[in-house]
């Protein structure tokens, strides 16, 4: 629609506008017109442009990121907050045999399956040290092979307990290699007893 006589706009818009800072100049020095007899000629002035309310700014919504608490899927009920990782691809937690010789050992320091919580890595894809501290809260930590060593831990020497913080980690050989040597096993037990 286009409009000769801005006067006219008050009666055709309804709704209040409302003019920025630097267009109210523009309109201030505006002559109202008379209002003019019919048979008079029609006196035409220069259209001026309507100032535009700004449109609203609508903040982009950004969607709102939660972090699922991390949860793991291990053997035992970590009453005594016994942390064991191991790493076994084709199983949910450990070897039948490798769990009969990790009971036998712990059992010599009075444990028992459930005191630990036996965590098989090779299922837990990308876990970082972090978060197994975070979950278990371990007061022990027991690393089987380098395999099971997880993201971020802090080096470790084999067989040789260190403290970790708050508390004591070993790490030392998986029980496959193990299982067939006397001097892994002795070398294992010597620093098991202690820890």
């Amino acid at each position: 629609m286009k409009v000769e006589n801005p006067v006219a706009l008050r009666f055709i818009l309804q709704d209040e506008l409302y003019l920025l800072n630097t267009d109210k100049p523009l309109y201030e020095n505006i002559a109202v017109a008379a209002p003019i007899a019919e048979e008079a000629t029609p006196i035409i002035t220069e259209a001026m442009p309507i100032a535009r309310q700004p449109e609203p700014v609508i903040a982009a919504l950004q969607p709102e990121v939660k972090t699922l608490p991390v949860s793991f899927n291990y053997l035992g009920k970590n009453l005594k907050s016994f942390l064991v990782l191991v790493h076994y691809p084709d199983l949910e937690f450990i070897d039948e045999a490798h769990l009969t010789a990790l009971t036998s050992i712990i059992k010599r320091k009075d444990l028992a399956v459930d005191d630990l919580a036996i965590v098989n890595l090779a299922k837990q894809v990308n876990t970082h040290y972090d978060e197994l501290l975070k979950f278990f809260k371990p007061t022990k930590l027991l690393v089987l092979g380098n395999k099971a060593l997880p993201q971020g831990i802090p080096p470790l020497v084999l067989n040789t307990p260190k403290s970790l913080g708050s508390f004591t980690g070993l790490y030392s050989f998986a029980f496959g290699d193990m299982m067939d040597s006397v001097d892994h096993k002795k070398a294992f037990w010597e620093q098991m007893r202690t820890l």
